[in-house]
């Protein structure tokens, strides 16, 4: 509820009004509640088990008190300025919107950090099954956030704030639940497997993939981060990590940290391109976009609720291939969907085949990697959320724009080398590629027939790019295929038991 909520703040336009964000501000505050999730998840799993549970789970609350206590700063300082001292009011509330957006993330990468050893813990019997369940969650608190944005409408219109005042329902009863819950023991600790044992099964690989990644993400978002300090650092931090533990990290753990990437990319990274080809006949009919999140989420969040027997009769590596060949099917047919029926049936069959990626392969760590305990489990989402950040999102990107600039060079050839333009992809502090885009703001200066003209030609070739993305369901589904030969040559799947031999 918390992500969507602040979500639906930033993309509705009404803190971009209040404050006077342009869109890449508004991107900036949108990212600021993302990125600092993912890293959180990953650290806080290298010391969760020796502060315990409730540190994580008190920690993360406090998160969520200091982003609604900065929220209601900056509306404060903006409502207290006079048209001479607007601007600098809207600077102060920038810096509180974007560092409470920035706890936020930390708060909420905590909850996930702890819950997820927990449910692995006190299910070790059912892993996949109960992680599924427990990942119902976040869709059910999107389907929860996006009603209430919808029914809330007038009333956050004139006062944002009763939003905020929502976000603290849950989140007192999540506090009033659990603060008197007895946490169970993960089970690495009950076995009497060591921390270097947990730090192995990552290893040196697994380590500098997630530091890697965790560097990149810090250099792309805090300003004027030299290059060579992100190799410093990740130096620095593999070398300190397999100087303790001595180990190339569970080979089977690194195939699906590989496998990891793909998945993240599709489950994540095409969200916002199909929610804005599904949003688009929604408007022309009058209906509110957010329709798109909550009839996706509602989707994802009964599969999940009810994905025990499904895994059961499948098995998690089964379900894991029908799942990728169903979104090859699913993506393609939204590649060239119109219509309100089209689109949503595809839509639908893209949304049952992504609900079970996710928790399922956490579910497979957990299952496989026991000795990993709260370290690998987490350290998979964190590098799944951090790719497609820093390589998912770019590289769909550069598909949505390799699309549109051949588009509008093929049928716009008189104008297409006027409203194209050469940018640099940076990530963490280093140029990586330059690319070809098309420009929106060129387009606008075009007569109004060709702006037209440009920005459906534009549209069209984002939505066929679509295709082009199945090629992440496609490794995936290759690779399960692999995992489930492998796993039948050894006697078929079955979850590892701590102690037995490898």
């Amino acid at each position: 509820m918390a992500f969507i909520m602040r979500a639906d703040l930033i993309n509705s336009g009404i803190w971009a009004n209040e404050f006077g964000l342009d869109k890449v501000q508004s991107g900036v505050l949108f990212g600021a509640g993302i990125w600092p999730f993912a890293i959180s998840i990953i650290l806080f799993s290298l010391f969760i088990d020796r502060v315990g549970y409730k540190f994580a789970m008190l920690f993360s609350f406090v998160c969520y008190t200091i982003f609604g206590a900065l929220a209601l700063m900056a509306y404060g300082t903006v409502d207290a300025a006079t048209p001479e001292t607007l601007e600098v009011a809207r600077s102060s509330a920038w810096l509180y919107l974007y560092w409470g957006s920035v706890i936020l993330g930390l708060g909420n990468g905590t909850v996930e950090a702890f819950i997820n050893p927990v449910v692995a813990t006190l299910f070790k019997d059912e892993k996949s099954k109960w992680l599924n369940i427990l990942h119902a969650g976040w869709p059910a608190g999107l389907v929860c956030g996006g009603i209430l944005f919808i029914v809330l409408g007038n009333a956050i219109q004139a006062d944002w704030r009763v939003l905020i005042a929502f976000m603290f329902a849950p989140a007192l009863l999540y506090l009033f639940i659990l603060l008197k819950a007895k946490f169970p023991v993960n089970e690495r600790v009950a076995a009497g497997s060591s921390y270097r044992d947990m730090l192995g099964e990552l290893g040196i690989v697994g380590a500098l993939v997630a530091f890697t990644l965790i560097f990149f993400q810090l250099g792309q978002v805090i300003p004027n981060w030299p290059g060579w300090l992100t190799w410093a650092l990740i130096l620095i931090s593999v070398g300190s990590f397999g100087a303790y533990c001595r180990k190339l990290g569970d080979p089977l753990l690194i195939c699906l940290v590989a496998i990891m990437m793909p998945v993240a990319i599709t489950e994540l990274g095409t969200d916002g391109a199909i929610s804005g080809l599904m949003a688009a006949p929604l408007k022309e009919m009058g209906w509110s976009p957010t329709l798109v999140l909550i009839y996706t989420s509602a989707i994802m969040m009964v599969l999940r609720f009810n994905a025990g027997p499904v895994i059961q009769k499948m098995t998690p590596l089964g379900l894991l291939m029908a799942c990728s060949a169903v979104a090859i099917i699913g993506l393609y047919l939204l590649s060239f969907a119109h219509g309100l029926i089209f689109i949503f049936t595809a839509a639908t069959i893209y949304g049952v085949a992504k609900s079970y990626f996710w928790p399922t392969m956490l579910g497979i760590v957990s299952e496989q990697t026991p000795r990993g305990g709260a370290l690998t489990l987490n350290a998979i989402a964190g590098i799944g959320m951090l790719c497609v950040g820093i390589i998912g999102s770019p590289i769909i990107g550069y598909f949505q724009e390799s699309s549109a600039n051949v588009a509008i060079a093929d049928q716009m050839p008189d104008v297409h080398e006027s409203i194209v333009e050469a940018r640099d992809f940076q990530l963490g502090g280093y140029s990586m590629a330059e690319y070809t885009a098309v420009s929106q703001s060129k387009i606008n200066t075009l007569p109004d027939s060709q702006s037209k003209q440009a920005t459906k030609i534009q549209e069209q070739a984002t939505q066929s790019s679509l295709a082009r993305i199945a090629i992440f369901p496609a490794v995936m589904l290759l690779s399960y295929i692999a995992l489930f030969l492998f796993f039948k040559s050894r006697g078929g799947y079955r979850p590892k038991v701590i102690g037995e031999a490898h």
